[in-house]
């Protein structure tokens, strides 16, 4: 996995990010989480999320998978 810097912020991030938007709608909540445990696993750390995926449904079940 190759990283970079993210503007001036400091923080270091994966070159791919995750995109979220599906999960809570086409991906279920089990699904999802395999998909973050992969995707952590392969040195990933840059996720994508928005209150607006899956009507809040997507944040709900990163913050599950995160706890």
């Amino acid at each position: 996995m190759h990283f970079r810097t993210l503007g001036n912020s400091g923080a270091v991030v994966s070159t791919y990010a995750l995109g979220t938007m599906t999960f809570g709608a086409e991906a279920t909540e089990e699904t999802s989480h395999a998909i973050l445990d992969a995707y952590v696993a392969s040195g990933g750390n840059f996720i994508d999320t928005a209150d607006v995926y899956s009507a809040g449904v997507s944040e709900e079940i990163i913050g599950r998978w995160l706890a």
